[in-house]
């Protein structure tokens, strides 16, 4: 006889599949954490092999890592790249992302295409002959050159994030706008950019994690005080002599992964992505 259940309650007894799923993901989050927890305990020894810590703990790789590859400038760089690209790309990409949301004109399909292409595509695919370029411009090694390639994916992907949010708005709230009155300019920035925010916040989010790990972009044109922290821990790591020690790219790992946490925190402080379908709909059925 089957064991019954009373009314709110759930069985202990799961399908075999859901065990599956779990187990899965267990293991997964074990991985992920073993690997986490390696390279934290790795940056802190000096000599670390058959013991299960390191021997000698000290901080002192972070102050070597620091100082030999003058983190501190690599970390400025990186976080003043990628605040200047995601200004850049919400400022080009939302109003792109209106038009494409309230206008219909030929190749419209085709331009959607166009702009879906780079977030779909690997960058290398693009990325060299964009280098070429960068470089035959004289741009190759600079600020301006890795700010410019990594706009390249990042405004398509806002103007791909905000089209469907941007048209679940209901277009009778501009039409009643401009009855009374308005301007485009003041229908947008009075109306429409409050119930954008939501959507903005999430874009900007996106694009900020997505820019601090873009590698491939990045190395192609960057160098000497242009380069993001992703690409100075590849360099450390292919550095001449067989590369830096270990434990100096175990910091810098650190150093990295500390700078998004705190990049993300902060960004998460002011919205929350998860949201951003929700939001669409009580605006749009209020």
């Amino acid at each position: 006889m089957a064991a019954t259940v009373a009314p709110g309650e759930r069985s202990l007894a799961a399908r075999p599949s859901t065990w599956f799923v779990w187990a899965g993901m267990t293991a997964f989050g074990v991985f992920l954490l073993g690997i986490l927890v390696a390279v934290v305990v790795d940056s802190f020894g000096r000599q670390w092999f058959d013991t299960w810590l390191p021997d000698d703990p000290t901080v002192d790789r972070y102050v070597e890592a620091w100082d030999r590859f003058s983190l501190g400038e690599v970390v400025g760089v990186t976080v003043g790249v990628a605040l200047l690209v995601v200004v850049i790309s919400v400022l080009v990409g939302v109003p792109a992302a209106y038009v494409l949301a309230r206008r219909d004109f030929p190749g419209k399909r085709v331009v959607m295409l166009l702009f879906l292409l780079p977030v779909l595509m690997p960058p290398i695919t693009y990325g060299i002959p964009l280098a070429t370029v960068m470089y035959s411009f004289g741009l190759g090694r600079t600020l301006t050159a890795v700010v410019l390639v990594n706009l390249v994916p990042s405004v398509p992907f806002v103007i791909l994030t905000m089209t469907p949010f941007i048209e679940q708005i209901n277009p009778a709230i501009e039409s009643a706008a401009r009855m009374c009155g308005a301007r485009t300019r003041q229908i947008f920035t009075r109306i429409l950019a409050p119930l954008l925010v939501p959507g903005i916040l999430a874009a900007a989010i996106l694009v900020l994690v997505r820019t601090v790990g873009l590698f491939e972009l990045t190395f192609l044109v960057s160098g000497p005080g242009s380069d993001t922290l992703v690409v100075a821990i590849y360099r450390g790591m292919t550095a001449a002599g067989g590369g830096e020690a270990r434990q100096l790219i175990s910091a810098m790992s650190v150093i990295y992964t500390a700078t998004m946490l705190v990049m993300l925190v902060v960004a998460l402080r002011f919205v929350n992505p998860t949201q951003l379908v929700a939001q669409v709909k009580e605006t749009r059925d209020d």
